[in-house]
């Protein structure tokens, strides 16, 4: 576990300093914004207490907030897009003991059921962070568009960062 917790640690550290330094000033096609912090908040691990997922994903959205001048539409999409995971991962793995790891990954899940559940996370995530942006529904074609560019765009992110801690870890064993 301290393992885990070292790693998960990294992970955040340089996927939050990515986000803000790198990933919140790329805006495809001026609608697609990609959201690679979210990773971390995927691969918490299952085990891990209710609370524990909550606080850290409120730290890593206050973070991002802090950091990207967004007065707290991160913290509070962060929260409601842990609230939402363990449903959603029950979508796809119906019971505990077929995850054979404690964070939820390619390697743990299968590809295809972590591409579904990181697709499905992604786009819970925009749906939450822009229409908290948008606070209206005065432009709801324009707000979709960016929740659906944004969240493919994300989920392509997460997949292949979980690929490549995939194969580092396999040149490790």
């Amino acid at each position: 576990m301290a393992r885990i917790s070292i790693e998960l640690l990294i992970y955040t550290l340089v996927l939050v300093l990515a986000q803000v330094l790198v990933f919140n000033h790329i805006c495809l096609f001026g609608v697609a914004v990609p959201f690679v912090f979210i990773f971390v908040l995927l691969r918490l691990p299952v085990t891990l207490s209710r609370e524990w997922c909550f606080t850290i994903a409120f730290l890593i959205g206050l973070i991002i907030d802090v950091f990207s001048d967004t007065l707290g539409m991160n913290a509070l999409s962060c929260t409601l897009f842990m609230a939402l995971r363990r449903p959603v991962l029950r979508l796809y793995v119906m019971r505990d003991d077929e995850i054979t790891n404690p964070c939820p990954g390619s390697a743990s899940l299968g590809f295809f059921t972590y591409v579904k559940y990181a697709s499905t996370m992604s786009l819970i995530y925009c749906i939450f962070i822009f229409t908290i942006e948008a606070f209206t529904f005065l432009n709801p074609l324009q707000t979709a568009l960016r929740i659906a560019a944004s969240a493919v765009l994300t989920s392509l992110l997460l997949i292949g960062i979980d690929s490549l801690t995939l194969s580092r870890r396999e040149k490790r064993l």
